[in-house]
């Protein structure tokens, strides 16, 4: 791991990884629906704004960094319009 912000971003998952099994021992213990549903909906909101953070470093470092010293090591070398379709590509899988 690189960074603090990777460490942050490792720290939310797992997070949700608590919430999810937390939903399951909801399940198992026959929980009313309504809290279950509750805290689907707390997962999911958790996975949106960590979806987010991620789309918003990509911008940062593999779109709008390509070529500079802080682009990420991963990054593949793409033309403008290479990065218009993976960014539109990456939007559409994320928004539905």
């Amino acid at each position: 791991m690189k960074s603090s912000a990777d460490k942050k971003l490792v720290t939310r998952v797992r997070r949700i990884g608590g919430q999810v099994a937390g939903i399951e021992r909801m399940l198992v213990d026959r929980r009313y629906c309504v809290d279950i549903l509750n805290q689907i909906a707390a997962v999911r909101s958790a996975l949106d704004a960590l979806g987010i953070e991620l789309l918003t470093r990509h911008l940062e470092s593999c779109v709008l960094g390509q070529g500079e010293p802080t682009a990420h090591e991963m990054a593949r070398a793409m033309s403008r319009e290479g990065l218009v379709d993976e960014v539109r590509t990456v939007l559409s899988r994320f928004l539905k």
